[in-house]
């Protein structure tokens, strides 16, 4: 079959019919085939080339010039293993990629003779099986810029390509594809949604320009874990944002393997109409960047999705090759293809998040305060450009409840296109924001589409109407949709706004047949705006307004099938501004109705709605006598029974205390669930009377109570903080009982189920997540023995042996905690102990359990339990002498598979030399650099610091994850399962700390110094006394990293960051160590012997907070004072935390510096415990635990970086520079030891 007979319209005959029989598979990796072909840059260049002046190494899609045979081979390899669809060699074909080589005038070429190279080959093998027609996709690849996110950490709005350069740079390469010959157009591996829209954009305009049209695949990545693209959508948001180029196929390929890919897929193809594919990657990749997955193992996983019924479409992405793509052809070929889901009508909208509206959904509240035209104080912040004020406005308005929120920026004294997209750009970085969808409103064409090209979900437009006629109300539909957007249509037409009931349903349904037959417009995308009204103005003609509007949402529910219906809500009470009450008793009468005749959303102050059965009865009545306009005196009554809540400040909230009418044993059970302290010694007393035995009460209705809470919490409907109070309630009542127990003779004892030993091991002093499990264990009736924190090996033994205790529990957070659990299991092996060993803790995990410790403990299993919530289950399994056999093989089981991959990604693993790794170091331009001179040498103490300066700086994202509840501060609050449990627990927090902050008690102090320096050797950093520049002080020692780098990326170590001696130019480093844990053990204890654990808990947690926030406030006084080279840094608490300023401030012990013995040089340098009292322990943990410590570094170009893997070579090199035993140090490394 030649290319001419396969015609663009046959051509999707054939592979929509070969989609509709079987699954169809993609080809595999360009570049990792090219890559084994191991060209030189002259292969790269050719003759063409020869003499070009820039470097062309690694320029893969060049090749298709100056290697086409190379290509055209590797095309046939595929097509020789069974693949149906090539995949051209352009991924960086646009002129954006190739603005990297200076390359841009060749880009249209490259897709030209890249899509003929793959046409040829198709075609070729065409012929030879002309019943299996092969098919060439055109890929547009993502290029290297970002329409969504900025490079630049210090400009958020910033962007390195705007919309309209990236789609003209599309239209390049799509004409270059198509005239070259491809099939398919495939827009592939989008990591920003908004690049992937401008490229939809773009090949829609080809498509129309040519009079042609070619099927559209759309393949996106998600990057990491976190199930989302890497400008932070979710599946569901991705497939809703591009649903509107009607692709062929949407799916998503390359960044994980097929096993992290399966969700994602199952995902996609429960809510996307068209066909699914996925072509992943060949697993992760190692250490060294390569990809060990053979063949058989990805085959069988792609097998797997297929049987499902998941895929359509299938291949791979980097590390595959021809033996893979042979290997699923083969497990597919028999699978029969998914049948496309059938979605019910739905209005698909997105931010970060997906949301759809349907018939079946509640209203949708739809935020108003970002709207210059209606908010006073926005339209003050945009005109004075106080742009994060302004996001904070749209923040609130989410946090309020705004489900999506309208931005207009419609004002004659201002640039409103540039205010919109400056916005916008703005808003895109700030996720607990652009999480949903924007409504982009303006009465200016101009500035709805600028606000469209900068927005990477689905939008909706407000508004179009047929106020200019029917041409211009089609052409501006027709660009919502090449842009993706839904429209809200305003009932205006030639003649003027529809202000009666006939009018608004003529113009409405007009409209509808318009857009639907003339556009095919999905009707779910179309929202009417039939226009509301103020009433109660005092005009006759008025009286009526709200009824109109009413009735025509019943029509339109009745007569335009799909159309949804929205409303500026505020604008029914303008004649009451002013009297905020009454204006919320209006709205709230009014959506009553109006909600129940149709109305899907509306235009609101999400944060100012009441309750409709809240609303008092006699102002209520007056309402909805002017809302449906029951007589003729409605205005009057109305104005009357207003009056009394001119400047209504609102409700009184009562205590509900209805459940003290229960029996004493319900009473208990509730304070128990709801963790209520106020009656607890009241009702223990009551309990006491009844009851026979005091013990009674205990093993009876408390207990009782306490099973639950275990049954709640299992079941997911308590969360940590909720049954560490209930703990309190418990502690509290058995605390009151006790003296009872005691009086008698035989009072007898409370039966535990098992008993628990828990230490945090020698040289750690991290007790958080250790003493939220005791909580966790008590509660659930378990009898805890808690030894504490820096506990050693002999003691823990010891302790068990005493106590006869059956399971231990061991806690660390700092890596050297890590050898200690190594050296506790080995003395459990030596000693015959015969329990349960489980281990926990920040730096633990299941592969480090597994490889490290288990092994050395045989006697009986050795358990990861990654946290809290999980104890319960493990520890009533261990302990359960029918279930424990099987659970434990199974874990030793799974155990054994770690160490295998580990072994074998071990002995796959190659790291560079430590020689070559010093020769790949990252050389800064030191020539061109003058370091930045602090504002004084040597140290300073701050002592006392006021902790209500450090409040702001608070990241309480942390905060929650010690609770074990997931998710983003302050997102976290209105999350659907655990939010009203961390809007508890964070009320808690903020009651405690205000008292923290105002009765003194925990004290911040710190120490910062800097210090003449300079580069010395490949991996030191060499100090001088800051009196005498010529006289050393101290060497700083660091290491590199070894893991081989790839596209002329360094192997860096921190000292990389400091100008060298050769440079001539003095630099300097700084160091810090600050604590906010002073006072925390004291005030903690006292809480704990009024058994009230959980503030306890709340106050080491607390101290930690404050630990991180003071650490960022002083990194922030720094910058702009006392290093001062960010002077005029302006950052917000969230850029902070987002790390989007220069310079970096690394601790010892962590990735970039992973020596925790680092610390004692540190110390000596700000004689730290003589100036704070914080210590170091024999591990070099810190001591008060709320304390963090570390350097400071000021070059622009300095980062976070992991160390990962290093050899012994380093290791001895680190340990001779520091005149080490070089067994100790690989003690103390043994983490990153390869």
């Amino acid at each position: 079959m030649s290319s001419t007979d396969m015609s663009s319209n046959n051509s999707e005959q054939l592979l929509r019919s070969a989609l509709q029989r079987r699954i169809l598979v993609l080809d595999g990796a360009m570049g990792t085939m090219i890559q084994s072909y191991k060209l030189s840059d002259a292969d790269f260049r050719s003759q063409r080339f020869a003499d070009f002046p820039h470097d062309l190494s690694g320029n893969n899609d060049l090749l298709s010039l100056t290697q086409p045979d190379v290509i055209k081979q590797i095309h046939l390899e595929y097509l020789n293993a069974g693949a149906d669809i090539i995949e051209t060699n352009t991924f960086n074909s646009t002129r954006s990629s190739q603005a990297d080589y200076h390359l841009e005038e060749v880009s249209y070429e490259l897709n030209l003779e890249a899509a003929r190279n793959a046409r040829e080959v198709c075609d070729q093998v065409t012929q030879q099986t002309p019943d299996k027609p092969r098919f060439v996709a055109g890929v547009l690849g993502p290029t290297s810029k970002t329409t969504s996110i900025s490079p630049k950490v210090s400009d958020p709005g910033f962007r390195n390509i705007s919309f309209d350069e990236l789609a003209d740079d599309y239209i390049n390469s799509t004409n270059g594809l198509i005239d070259g010959g491809a099939d398919i157009i495939m827009i592939e591996t989008a990591f920003d949604t908004l690049n992937a829209k401008a490229a939809i954009l773009a090949v829609r305009k080809c498509f129309a320009e040519r009079n042609i049209s070619l099927p559209l695949m759309i393949s996106g990545t998600i990057t990491d874990a976190s199930g989302r693209t890497l400008s932070g959508q979710t599946v569901a948001a991705f497939c809703n944002s591009v649903a509107h180029a009607r692709p062929l196929s949407i799916g998503f390929n390359c960044a994980l393997g097929a096993t992290q890919l399966r969700p994602h897929i199952a995902e996609t193809s429960s809510i996307v109409e068209c066909f699914v594919s996925t072509h992943p990657n060949a697993g992760l990749p190692n250490e060294f960047g390569e990809y060990d997955q053979t063949p058989e193992e990805m085959a069988s996983i792609i097998g797997d999705f297929a049987n499902s019924g998941f895929v359509n479409i299938v291949g791979g992405c980097c590390g595959t090759t021809p033996a893979h793509i042979k290997a699923i052809v083969e497990t597919v070929a028999t699978i029969k293809p998914r049948v496309p889901a059938k979605l019910k009508p739905a209005c698909r909208l997105s931010g970060l998040e997906a949301f759809n509206i349907d018939e079946d959904s509640l209203f949708v509240n739809i935020g108003e305060r970002t709207n210059i035209t209606g908010s006073a104080k926005f339209a003050r912040l945009i005109r004075e450009e106080l742009f994060d004020e302004a996001l904070e406005v749209a923040r609130q308005q989410v946090e309020a409840g705004a489900q999506i929120i309208d931005i207009n920026m419609d004002e004659g004294m201002l640039d409103s296109e540039a205010a919109m997209e400056k916005f916008l750009k703005l808003v895109a970085s700030e996720p607990d924001i652009c999480k949903v969808p924007l409504m982009i409103d303006s009465s200016k064409w101009e500035i709805i589409e600028t606000g469209l090209k900068c927005s990477q979900g689905k939008s909706i437009v407000n508004s179009i109407s047929l106020k200019e006629g029917e041409e211009e109300f089609l052409a501006k539909a027709k660009l919502c949709l090449d842009y993706g957007a839904a429209v809200i249509v305003m009932a205006f037409d030639e003649k003027g706004q529809a202000d009666s009931l006939e009018k608004k349903n003529a113009i409405c349904k007009r409209s509808y047949d318009l857009l639907t037959t003339k556009l095919q417009f999905p009707a779910s995308d179309i929202i009417f705006d039939p226009n509301i009204f103020a009433v109660a103005t005092g005009i006759e003609e008025h009286n009526n307004y709200a009824v109109d509007f009413i009735e025509s949402c019943r029509f339109i529910k009745a007569n335009l099938p799909g159309a949804h219906i929205s409303g500026g809500v505020s604008n029914v009470s303008f004649s009451f501004r002013g009297n905020d009450f009454v204006r919320e008793a209006i709205h709230s009468v009014f959506l009553y109705h109006a909600i129940k005749a149709g109305l899907s959303m509306g235009i609101v102050n999400a944060g100012q709605l009441t309750v409709y059965d809240d609303i008092p009865a006699e102002l209520k009545k007056a309402v909805e006598d002017v809302i449906l306009n029951r007589n003729d005196e409605g205005t009057e009554s109305l104005m009357s029974a207003a009056l009394p809540y001119t400047g209504s400040g609102g409700k009184e909230t009562i205590e509900d205390l209805s459940w003290r009418d229960a029996s004493v044993e319900k009473r208990l059970a509730y304070a128990l669930v709801k963790g209520i302290t106020k009656f607890i010694e009241e009702d223990t007393e009551a309990a006491r009377l009844n009851a026979n035995r005091p013990i009674e009460v205990i093993e009876g209705p408390l207990m009782q109570g306490m099973d639950e809470v275990g049954d709640l919490f299992g079941s997911g409907k308590m969360f940590l903080p909720q049954v560490v109070k209930s703990a309190r309630v418990m502690k509290q009542a058995v605390a009151y009982l006790q003296p009872f127990i005691e009086d008698e003779k035989d009072g007898g004892e409370i039966q535990s189920k098992g008993k628990i030993l828990m230490a945090t091991v020698k040289g750690d002093v991290h007790d958080i997540g250790k003493n939220i499990v005791g909580v966790v264990l008590g509660c659930n009736n378990y009898e805890v023995i808690d030894l504490g924190v820096m506990v050693s090996c002999e003691k823990i033994l010891q302790a068990a042996k005493d106590e006869n205790v059956d399971i231990i529990g061991l806690s660390g957070l700092i890596t050297p905690s890590l050898d200690e659990m190594v050296h506790v299991a080995s003395e459990m092996q030596r000693l015959d102990f015969n329990i349960p060993l489980l281990i926990g803790g920040a730096t633990t995990s299941k592969a480090h359990t597994a490889v490290k410790i288990e092994q050395n403990y045989q006697n009986d299993c050795t358990i990861y339990v990654p946290d809290a919530s999980r104890s319960v289950s493990v520890v009533s399994t261990l302990l359960n002498a029918e279930r424990k056999p099987e659970y434990t093989d199974t874990i030793r089981n799974e155990y054994s598979e770690v160490r295998d991959r580990v072994a074998k990604r071990k002995k796959s693993r190659q790291l560079l030399s430590y020689a070559d790794a010093n020769r790949n170091q990252f050389k800064p331009d030191w020539e061109n650099y003058q370091p930045a001179k602090p504002a004084f040498t040597g140290t300073k103490v701050i002592a006392d610091y006021p902790l209500e300066s450090l409040l702001d700086y608070i990241d309480w994202t942390p905060f929650f994850i010690t609770w074990s509840l997931a998710g983003k501060y302050p997102a976290i609050l209105e999350d659907t399962k655990v939010g009203a449990a961390a809007t508890e627990l964070f009320r808690d927090a903020q009651k405690l700390l205000k008292k923290i902050v105002a009765e003194k008690l925990l004290t911040a102090r710190a120490v910062i110094g800097f210090w003449p320096a300079n580069k010395a050797g490949d991996n030191d950093v060499e100090l001088r006394e800051p009196n005498d520049e010529t006289k050393p002080l101290a060497t700083l020692h660091f290491l590199r990293q070894q893991i081989p780098k790839t596209d002329d990326l360094a192997n860096l170590c921190l000292a990389d960051f400091v100008a060298p001696a050769s440079s001539g130019k003095t630099d300097y480093i700084g160091g810090f160590a600050v604590t906010t844990g002073i006072g925390a053990e004291q005030l903690a204890a006292k809480y704990q012997a009024d058994n009230d654990d959980y503030s306890a808990l709340l106050v080491k947690a607390l101290a930690d907070r404050l630990a991180e926030a003071f650490t960022e406030h002083l990194h922030e006084r720094v910058r702009k004072e006392f290093w001062a080279y960010e002077p005029k840094e302006n950052l917000s608490s969230q850029d902070m935390i987002q790390e989007k300023y220069r310079g970096i401030r690394p601790a010892p012990g962590y990735p970039a510096c992973p020596d925790h013995s680092e610390k004692t040089t540190l110390f000596n340098l700000l004689a730290a415990t003589a100036e704070t009292g914080i210590e170091l322990t024999e591990s070099f943990a810190m001591t008060p635990a709320a304390s963090v410590s570390g350097f400071y570094f000021s070059h622009p170009e300095a980062k976070y970086f992991s160390v990962g893997k290093i050899t012994q070579e380093q290791i001895d090199d680190i340990a001779a520079r520091k005149n080490k035993d070089p067994a100790e140090m690989s003690k103390l490394l043994s983490p990153n030891l390869e």
